[in-house]
Order: C-alpha cells, then structure tokens, then sequence
C-alpha cells in the first residue's frame, strides 16, 4: 500500500461541537459537517502522519473496527474532502505552510 498523507486546507474554518466538526469552505462557503470518526482523521489531519497510522492509532482502537474497513472508509472519506479543497493529500509528507481559521469552544 502506497503511504497517504493529509493535511488540513489552510481556507477553511472549522468548529468542534459536541464532537463533531463543522467545516467551512472559504472558496465557495460550502458546510461539512463531520461525525466523530471523520472528526478524529480531520484533528489528526497534520500533514506529517501518514493515513495508515492515523487510522491505526485514532479510528481502530477508539471505535472497535478492522483495519481494512477503517482504512478503506477513511480513504473514500478524505479523497471527497480532497475532491472540495477542504484537505490536501500526498504520497509524502505534505510541509506547514500557515494556519488555518479554527475556532474551538
């Protein structure tokens, strides 16, 4: 399997409530709303961490799923977000480039 980085667009705003996300698209003020697993691959979406081991570590032993099915959902979920600029995805470390607007309560 070739490795799948995620980083979190920098033209978004985001807001946790009640453990799902909220999400913003500042191109064309589109709004995701994220349940827990998708809000645990958005918190852990740092561009350094490879998709494999965010769902290892953040979405298999949290919600008691297989690691195939996990990675499989996880990467259909994060290539649509990709498909609206709300996350980057790379086949290497994606580098910081500046903050994104995240509001938490």
């Amino acid at each position: 399997m070739n490795e799948k980085y995620v980083a979190r667009s920098k033209t978004i705003a985001s807001r946790i409530v009640g453990g799902e996300t909220a999400i913003m698209s500042a191109v064309d003020s589109t709004l995701f709303v994220l349940n827990e697993v998708a809000t645990e691959i958005w918190l852990a979406a740092d561009g350094e961490t490879p998709l494999s081991d965010i769902v290892k570590r953040r979405i298999c032993e949290e919600f008691e799923v297989s690691a195939d099915e996990a990675y499989s959902d996880a990467e259909e979920f994060v290539d649509a977000l990709a498909h609206h600029g709300i996350l980057q995805t790379a086949a290497y470390p994606i580098p910081e480039t500046g903050e994104s607007a995240s509001v938490t309560p």
